[in-house]
């Protein structure tokens, strides 16, 4: 819903303009002064203002350029009299969108007003574009030849076409927000607000001001009426982080939301409709949230409609040798440092660690590397110092990697084609390589290769 400010200093003018646009399906605010008008403008999410040219104290274009310096994106319209077109001319030239003569008919104002939010409307939506384009056709937001990371992506692009709700999930840092925002760039949507919240960094009564907007009043603090995130994103994809972590009345109200595609603002009582695709992601195992009694059974279902579960980085070590490289890249331009290139000693321990802290863990790893190398040669020395394995320790933490009822020819299994498919990336797919490093001949790799369904 477009929010539209009226601004006149006579009360009759400002009546008859808030009941017409009302009607017309807008939220309409009143101002009677240029300063009351950049309180609001200053408190409040505004779509277009309205303001007369002839005021005291501050004039229509004292408004106009006050309002350019705040909010340039926010079209601004002009009511005069036709005695100052000359004055709304010069107004143009310095930002407003138009000018209407008074008197006026109510649809040549509803008119106007509709091109002018149609063009703030493309304006946004052009700058969303760029922004995505920027994101999709740059570097790459997802790396990753795995089979898991394949197959996912697969999943992605399928369900992107649909208004279909998503749940990923995966431990932290795995990348659940860039899987979203890929389903977001593939979908009819595109072109359309990307809106995120964290539902796990704000309290209860933030984060449902945050979902839902509030109006002016409803709680200490609301000095004005603010949109929320499910109404910013109408028209486009909604994702929301940490979504287990949302309390049961919450719950019960996105169960609503998800339903319906409606909801009232806090302190409100109109009830507002959007069209949102909603992405929800979790690092926790929601079906366990569900039978422990903390996360609704319903909410699950309408959640779980299309499930993306994002493998840890540790599960896919042939991932990491591209990760790496990618981020190398990355840091190298962010940091004008030439082409950077690290050796297959400090690769070799990238792969063989564990990454607890998955993608993100790697990316930070890159960037200090990236930052405190010599010669632009990454080394191991060059990475934190738990990358060298202290003497003695096991090259395997069983326990962490392994569950306690795997027979022993599984694990075994398990650890040779892990063993395999890091001997593979690190040789870049060449078998003599990769043969060589697992100290066996080139025809029983080429065996195992057969036996795991792996390429080489």
């Amino acid at each position: 819903m477009d929010t539209i400010l009226v601004v006149d200093d006579e009360a009759n003018y400002r009546t008859v303009m808030e009941a017409l646009l009302t009607d017309a399906g807008y939220e309409t605010l009143t101002a009677g002064s240029g300063a009351e008008a950049l309180k609001t403008a200053a408190q409040t999410d505004l779509d277009l203002v309205l303001t007369d040219m002839k005021m005291p104290r501050m004039s229509g274009i004292e408004l106009l350029s006050e309002l350019k310096r705040l909010h340039p994106e926010v079209p601004v319209v002009l009511m005069t009299a036709y005695g100052t077109v000359e004055k709304a001319v010069e107004a143009m030239k310095k930002g407003a969108f138009d000018y209407i003569l008074k008197p006026f008919k109510n649809e040549e104002i509803l008119v106007t007003l509709a091109k002018a939010l149609e063009h703030r409307h493309l304006l946004l939506q052009n700058r969303l574009l760029a922004r995505d384009l920027e994101g999709r056709y740059g570097l790459p937001n997802i790396v990753g030849d795995s089979r898991a990371m394949q197959e996912i992506m697969a999943l992605a692009r399928r369900v992107a076409a649909s208004k279909a709700t998503v749940l990923v999930s995966g431990e932290s840092g795995t990348g659940k927000e860039l899987i979203a925002r890929a389903i977001h760039q593939l979908s009819p949507r595109a072109d359309r607000p990307f809106i995120s919240v964290n539902c796990a960094a704000l309290t209860e009564t933030l984060l449902e001001s945050e979902l839902f907007g509030h109006e002016r009043g409803a709680f200490t603090h609301a000095v004005a009426m603010r949109k929320g995130r499910f109404e910013l994103a109408d028209g486009g994809t909604l994702f929301m982080d940490e979504v287990a972590e949302m309390s049961p009345a919450l719950q019960v109200k996105l169960l609503r939301v998800l339903q319906e595609m409606e909801f009232e603002r806090v302190g409100g009582n109109r009830t507002i409709k959007v069209d949102v695709r909603v992405v929800a992601a979790t690092n926790r195992i929601l079906k366990e949230e569900v039978e422990a009694g903390r996360f609704r059974e319903d909410l699950f279902y309408r959640l779980n409609v299309v499930h993306l579960g994002l493998p840890p980085l540790r599960e896919r070590p042939e991932d990491i040798p591209a990760l790496a490289a990618h981020f190398i890249r990355k840091y190298a331009q962010e940091n004008v440092r030439g082409e950077v290139r690290i050796t297959p000693e400090a690769m070799k321990a990238l792969v063989s660690y564990p990454w607890p802290g998955n993608v993100r863990e790697l990316e930070n790893v890159m960037e200090r590397a990236v930052i405190l190398c010599a010669g632009n040669v990454i080394t191991p020395q060059d990475l934190p110092g738990e990358f060298a394995a202290a003497p003695g320790e096991p090259a395997l933490d069983v326990d962490r990697l392994i569950p306690l009822n795997t027979p022993l020819t599984e694990a075994l299994e398990q650890i040779e084609e892990q063993m395999i498919r890091r001997a593979l990336a690190l040789s870049n797919n060449v078998q003599v390589r990769a043969a060589e490093m697992l100290g066996i001949t080139k025809s029983l790799l080429q065996y195992k290769l057969k036996k795991y369904q792996l390429t080489g």
